[in-house]
């Protein structure tokens, strides 16, 4: 057996072990922290025509537990999100809010995969606070209902050892609020946000 033959016989078995550390096991759990943006897509507003929310970016934190090799229990968190309430382009108010999300995700890749992508469904709660007015509705008091609605879930984690990985992924929720202004409701508002998150993670 020559030099090279037996160089890449090395190489291929140092992979081999190193993907058998990368395993995701039931009991594992995995904690992910990195950069969120919250990208409003308003649309069927019965509130006024030409009234937006814009985007925001935050940090991220999601929390997983392995519930068996391939089906995981995550929860998301963030700090507060922070939007600029727009009519015609123009500010009008802003608002803060905390869309912590519960989901069921899928790993479908063998457990010993250096890449496991994912799919999840889950719950979504959004709590609004912190809301102001300013230019065309200054001195109104505004209001935004909290909301619960359904979340889906698409991501992938990339294992760079047995314990550290990089992440991407992406969510779409079902948010809609409650539109008041001085205590009167003016509408409804479907914000239904995409959620786009990168992230460095660590198993334990």
């Amino acid at each position: 057996m020559n030099r090279k033959t037996l160089s890449v016989l090395v190489m291929g078995a140092s992979l081999v072990v190193t993907a058998n550390c990368m395993a995701y096991e039931a009991g594992d759990m995995i904690l992910r922290v990195g950069a969120a943006n919250v990208d409003p897509q308003t649309s069927n507003n019965t509130v006024v025509a030409g009234l937006d929310v814009e985007d925001d970016t935050q940090i991220g934190i999601t929390g997983t537990y392995m519930l068996t090799n391939n089906l995981g229990l995550e929860l998301l968190a963030a700090t507060p999100f922070k939007h600029d309430i727009t009519l015609d382009g123009a500010k009008v108010g802003e608002t803060k809010h905390l869309p912590p999300t519960l989901s069921l995700q899928y790993y479908p890749m063998d457990s010993s995969s250096a890449f496991q992508p994912y799919v999840g469904l889950g719950i979504n709660y959004t709590e609004f606070f912190s809301e102001s007015t300013t230019g065309a509705l200054a001195g109104t008091k505004l209001e935004l209902d909290s909301s619960w609605g359904l979340a889906g879930q698409l991501g992938v984690d990339y294992s760079i050892n047995d314990q550290w990985l990089l992440n991407a992924a992406v969510w779409k929720m079902d948010i809609n609020t409650d539109v008041k202004v001085n205590g009167s409701k003016l509408g409804e508002l479907e914000i239904d946000p995409m959620v786009y998150m990168v992230s460095v993670g660590y198993k334990f």
